[in-house]
């Protein structure tokens, strides 16, 4: 049974509109925002005024990321400007750091520093999530995630750089190291973007001229299985497909320390590589913490209806918030951007049934599937439990992303990089834009240091 929508308004603005603030720009709040401003423009009985607030201008279509880091797309083809995007909401950017559920005010700091408070009606919590880390000595000061466009383009740019030194390296030991990748995590993200930096690096040795395997990949995760959640068939397939192309893949195996020239694996052995990718899961954002609330794997608990308990006019939805699968006994749905989206369809139905329009509903989640792309001729899916690979996989999977891209100009130009990785070889351009601080996991992402905790 859907949890009724408290209806009542005792701090809405009298005669005024309701003032909905959404946290978060990313898949679910996104979503959010856009089934609001309809209802905006199109009922002027039930006014709102939406409000979203983001650290970016932009919404980021993070699945596409590891195809940015592989040299594929350039990062504003994966970035949706919220101001075109979302015409009517008010945008503040800026992290929110203290959230007041009694005051129904939020404290936000902007990128200089200056902070600002923001007063809601209806809050919508959707900070979504950041790299997941452990207590590894060396992880936060040499390792890299994939959450950022700045995370995406430092990846390129170091393998890029990394191997044109290793050309001009006399001593073949540190050659060598500067020829070698960790990636650790070998779900969708891990492997995504190992297959993709690997076709940038057969790209710089065909160009180059050396032997295309002189360049190291080693996949870690301490998983038994390669990408678990696309099933053991289809798993197995990606196994195979990504040691046939000489990535070096160890299940049950992590690092136990990292510094700037080497990586020491639970397994007992050394890898010497300046380039470590850290992709091994999520975790909710920073923000969940500081609320006070019960939680659920790090993540806000929430009713069916998304609404957050003794708060009913707070929301929360996508990888922030443990969302009951009332498909499953005892389940929460899992950090995908298939559940963000249609989350955040949920929390705008119900947010307008909480001001009288409408009915509420509960979340309930049809799986269509997964859809992983392997680089070059290669992927795999499972739509509505079909199983492909190959080519047929790698149809199905551009075809998803190019209708999940919510902005017509993203398509194109997606499509178009698409048509051309088919006809001309990839771009080798390394701007060196973003320097290594950039690029950590505190700055890109946001994630407190120890110091900081």
């Amino acid at each position: 049974m859907t949890e009724p929508v408290d209806p009542a308004r005792p701090a809405d603005h009298a005669g005024g509109a309701v003032h909905i603030v959404i946290v978060g720009a990313g898949f679910a709040g996104f979503e959010t925002a856009r089934r609001l401003l309809r209802h905006q423009r199109s009922d002027s009985d039930h006014p709102v005024e939406v409000t979203v607030i983001s650290p970016d201008d932009f919404m980021l279509y993070t699945p596409l990321l590891p195809d940015v880091a592989g040299g594929l797309l350039d990062p504003r083809f994966v970035a949706v400007p919220l101001a075109q995007a979302l015409p009517g909401a008010h945008l503040v950017a800026g992290r929110v750091e203290e959230v007041d559920l009694d005051g129904r005010t939020l404290e936000v700091r902007n990128r200089e520093g200056a902070g600002e408070t923001v007063e809601w009606d209806r809050l919508v919590l959707t900070p979504g999530s950041v790299t997941r880390l452990f207590d590894i000595p060396g992880l936060t000061e040499h390792a890299r995630g994939l959450k950022t466009t700045t995370e995406a383009l430092y990846l390129r740019d170091q393998l890029l750089e990394q191997l044109e030194l290793a050309c001009r390296e006399t001593d073949p030991e540190i050659a060598r190291a500067r020829r070698t990748v960790v990636v650790v995590g070998a779900s969708y993200a891990g492997a995504e973007l190992t297959a993709q930096l690997r076709a940038l690096a057969d790209e710089v040795a065909r160009q180059r001229d050396f032997d295309p395997q002189d360049v190291r990949f080693v996949l870690l995760d301490m998983a038994d299985r390669v990408m678990p959640e696309v099933g053991e068939k289809l798993g197995d397939k990606v196994l195979e497909v990504l040691r046939s192309r000489g990535i070096d893949v160890r299940l049950g195996t992590t690092i136990d320390r990292l510094t700037a020239e080497h990586a020491e694996l639970s397994d007992g052995t050394t890898v010497a590589t300046r380039t470590v990718a850290w992709a091994a899961g999520v975790a909710a954002s920073p923000l969940i913490d500081s609320l006070g609330l019960p939680a659920e794997k790090g993540r806000l608990k929430v009713r069916t209806d998304l609404s957050v308990p003794d708060h009913p006019h707070v929301f929360a939805a996508g990888d922030a918030a443990a969302v009951p699968d009332v498909t499953k006994d005892d389940a929460i749905t899992p950090p995908t951007a298939q559940h963000a989206v249609r989350q955040g369809k949920v929390v705008a139905r119900n947010v307008l049934a909480g001001i009288g329009v409408g009915s509420a509903t509960e979340y309930r989640h049809n799986d269509l599937g997964l859809v992983v792309d392997l680089g070059p001729r290669f992927a795999v899916a499972n739509p509505v439990g079909i199983h492909l690979s190959g080519y047929a996989a790698k149809a199905v999977t551009r075809a998803y992303h190019l209708f999940s891209l919510p902005r017509g100009a993203n398509r194109m130009a997606v499509a178009a990089a698409y048509l051309g990785d088919a006809v001309y070889p990839r771009p080798l351009v390394s701007f060196g834009l973003v320097s290594d601080d950039e690029a950590s996991l505190a700055r890109s992402q946001g994630i407190p240091t120890s110091s900081e905790s």
